[in-house]
């Protein structure tokens, strides 16, 4: 594996694998748990070179978001990388232009709801580095999991708005034993914490539950949600239905496909996930 620093060497890097080889893309802002390895062994399941990028980008962060805090463990990240076969791990120190970029992409609708709707201008961060990863990367695929679903469904739109040839393959959620989706801000958790955040996932099946029961009224499935939450002391931020491609509001399931959706704090750990509610 080899670790690159800087855009004119990975572009130079990759010049030799293009029209050659399939380049998949997996990028992260670090402190890898088992979701992140997920991805990687699912570009290694569509493409040929596999490339990491970890880098920690400050446009997504809001003022009172955990930046400072965010943590670093780039040497244990690169042997994990290195074990699971990685090509190449992409670190740069910084992808904008010195003081600040002047041309960013905004995303709008797609990103009015859900987690868009407290972090205003996150979704506009997250699709700025993307698409600079992107034009420097130039993969023919690009790796993200479903547990930040809204994030996939907006790097969709990009590749197809911006007219990018790009796949975007999106890996299922990696969970602990108990449901509680993988996330690197888990550490956080007390111990106290960490037994109460499962009950995130338990408010999703739940609401899964009760729609493969034939409800199929969104008002009483998100009742169930809320009430399952409130039982073991969690105010979520939200607990929403949406159709799971363009994220609209939904009030009667059973045509598209949708997804239930959770944000919560549990302690100084915000976390989130989601459900499929497939047709049935």
């Amino acid at each position: 594996m080899k670790i690159v620093e800087s855009t004119a060497d990975i572009r130079e890097r990759l010049k030799s694998h293009r029209g050659v080889s399939k380049i998949a893309l997996a990028p992260t802002m670090g402190c890898l748990h088992e979701g992140h390895l997920s991805l990687i062994r699912k570009a290694r399941e569509v493409a040929d070179i596999i490339i990491v990028s970890i880098y920690v980008n400050p446009m997504q962060f809001g003022p009172n978001e955990d930046l400072d805090a965010y943590p670093h463990t780039f040497n244990a990240d690169a042997a994990a990388c290195e074990a699971e076969g990685v090509d190449y791990l992409f670190h740069p120190e910084n992808l904008y232009a010195k003081g600040g970029p002047k041309v960013t992409l905004a995303v709008s609708e797609l990103a009015d709801c859900l987690c868009g709707k407290s972090r205003p201008g996150h979704f506009d961060g997250v699709a700025t580095v993307v698409n600079i990863l992107f034009n420097i990367i130039q993969p023919d695929v690009a790796v993200f999991g479903e547990k930040d679903w809204q994030q996939l469904s907006i790097i969709r739109r990009i590749v197809s708005d911006l007219h990018m040839p790009i796949e975007i393959a999106g890996a299922p959620t990696v969970r602990e034993s108990d449901g509680l989706a993988m996330s690197s801000r888990n550490r956080y958790l007390e111990s106290d914490e960490r037994n109460v955040s499962k009950e995130l996932r338990a408010s999703l099946q739940a609401i899964c539950d009760a729609y493969k029961d034939g409800e199929t009224q969104a008002s009483p499935l998100i009742a169930s949600g809320r009430d399952w939450l409130e039982k073991h002391g969690i105010k979520p931020e939200y607990l929403e239905i949406r159709e799971a491609a363009n994220l609209a509001s939904i009030d009667q399931l059973g045509g598209a496909d949708a997804r239930a959706f959770v944000a919560a704090k549990v302690g100084n750990a915000r976390l989130i996930d989601n459900i499929a509610l497939e047709p049935l």
